[in-house]
């Protein structure tokens, strides 16, 4: 099997997710103006007032098509219009489907799902009964990544980082934050975590695994890493709390 998964294919009409999958969806955030309105339509109100306060138009457009998505997906999943889903969120942010939709809908209930964009593409997971993270990087040079990699990645990641070829230094450090984020959106933790008390793989065209949780010396067995890319010249990293699942990915659209 390939350490990074490409193949994406159309998603159905009406998904099944059992227990043992992992569903990744990845869609374009570019969208026609009437497209745009119909998301804007299913969005809650404090979505639509968030939307609003975008003071860039093409900002604004990817908020409401990222939302949008999410609640037609989640639609299809549950069985109920779009505009119909409430979400809650957790202390760090992580958004989760509302207790009230839970009571009329009992399959919402252990429903979990993570979203993340960049460069006008956006990275979808969802699967039941555990928790995941999702994160997706558009791959471009940073003039500052050897001094973001100092502050931010384990002492093991920056010699592995410090080693690798010019050729490959931005794969490999974006291969090392979205695995990051990846986990950190997992655990709900966000940036409260420490970015460097874990150590993940990042070699270009190597396994993405974790080396090393600190404090917990079996905790990467118990989280599962995958390398993902959703177009060429993205990557992306899937995280999720087990070892015991199937993968499928999936176009919106």
């Amino acid at each position: 099997m390939s350490h990074v998964e490409l193949w994406w294919e159309p998603a159905p009409p009406q998904p099944v997710l059992s227990t043992h999958d992992i569903h990744v969806w990845c869609t374009s955030l570019e969208q026609d103006a009437a497209s745009v309105a119909a998301f804007f339509r299913t969005l809650s109100a404090d979505e639509q007032e968030r939307a609003g306060r975008f003071y860039f138009a093409r900002d604004r457009q990817h908020f409401i098509v990222g939302r949008g998505v999410l609640r037609n997906i989640l639609g299809r999943y549950l069985r109920v219009a779009p505009q119909a889903l409430r979400f809650s969120y957790g202390p760090k942010g992580k958004p989760h489907l509302a207790q009230e939709l839970v009571a009329t809908v009992p399959q919402a209930a252990d429903l979990r799902f993570n979203l993340s964009h960049s460069g006008g593409l956006a990275l979808y997971g969802f699967t039941y009964g555990r928790e995941l993270g999702v994160d997706i990087e558009r791959l471009r040079p940073l003039d500052d990544a050897e001094q973001i990699a100092a502050r931010f990645f384990s002492a093991g990641e920056v010699r592995v980082f410090g080693a690798l070829p010019a050729a490959e230094k931005m794969q490999g450090f974006f291969n090392c934050w979205t695995r990051k984020e990846a986990y950190i959106k997992a655990t709900g933790d966000g940036l409260s975590m420490p970015l460097d008390c874990f150590e993940v793989s990042l070699i270009p065209h190597a396994p993405a695994r974790f080396l090393q949780i600190e404090g917990a010396p079996v905790a990467e067995l118990l989280w599962s890493l995958r390398a993902l890319e959703p177009a060429p010249g993205y990557v992306a990293a899937l995280c999720v709390a087990s070892q015991d699942w199937t993968l499928q990915c999936w176009r919106w659209g």
